[in-house]
């Protein structure tokens, strides 16, 4: 079946890609999985050969529906939900998923890992995804260097993320146009703040302006005159959470 150029498919077809995964992701029978995307099922079948409580499978290309109500219909573990991963209501999800694993559409990777951090705090703690390596890259990286933003910040402040491996184009077809590798994110404190607006607005605007100086970005947030000749990609995790406590609990500061 052709891939949709709309919906950033690039199927992963690579048999040693998909023994990688699945030992990176420790399944137990305790795991709910969620998928994005599974396309054809392959990521799905072998999800299903292990012992996992049970696997939620999100897909918005209907022109899978044969393949995947098949496999469905041979395990009762499998329920397929249809539509947008983006727009999902993921809060409906029962039982709710622990982990994610997925091959994700990777013209859709900031909004879809934005929404899926937004539920940590109910147990979605371990994510394991293809990406495209720009994006990972972007990820993990540390302070002081150009590729830091919202995103990253975000996860580094919740938990931590790791590149596993390198994965080769020829692991997909259609084979894409960029590098991929594949990326484990481990969320283990701040749970609420993916969900918290006053923190997606300090670093929305922190980063709006890249050029430009914290004080000149955040110029009506007085607490960052500490930072002030300094720019967003300048500032470490715990600098970023030292001016959001600061904003949400003024009084803190004189205690």
């Amino acid at each position: 079946m052709r891939a949709l150029k709309r919906y950033g498919q690039n199927f992963l077809v690579d048999k040693n890609i998909l023994a990688c995964i699945i030992r990176r992701a420790c399944l137990s029978p305790d795991d709910v999985v969620l998928e994005i995307g599974p396309g054809h099922g392959v990521l799905t079948r072998a999800l299903l050969a292990e012992n996992v409580k049970c696997v939620h499978a999100v897909e918005i290309d209907e022109r899978m529906r044969p393949e995947l109500e098949e496999t469905a219909g041979n395990d009762s573990r499998l329920t397929l939900h249809w539509g947008d991963a983006v727009k999902f209501d993921y809060s409906s999800l029962s039982p709710f998923p622990n982990k994610v694993i997925a091959n994700i559409p990777y013209n859709i990777t900031t909004p879809l890992l934005w929404e899926l951090l937004r539920f940590a705090a109910r147990g979605m703690k371990y994510h394991l995804y293809m990406l495209q390596k720009e994006s990972a890259m972007r990820i993990i990286a540390p302070e002081d260097t150009k590729e830091r933003y919202p995103l990253g910040v975000t996860v580094q402040a919740m938990g931590h993320a790791v590149i596993v491996r390198n994965v080769p184009r020829e692991c997909f077809r259609p084979v894409p146009n960029v590098d991929s590798v594949l990326a484990e994110i481990v969320l283990e404190k701040n749970f609420e703040l993916a969900c918290d607006s006053l923190w997606s607005e300090i670093l929305h605007r922190g980063f709006s302006h890249r050029r430009k100086t914290l004080s000149n970005n955040l110029k009506d947030f007085a607490d960052v005159l500490n930072y002030g000749s300094m720019r967003a990609e300048d500032l470490t995790v715990n600098e970023w959470l030292e001016i959001y406590g600061r904003k949400k609990n003024p009084s803190a500061e004189s205690c």
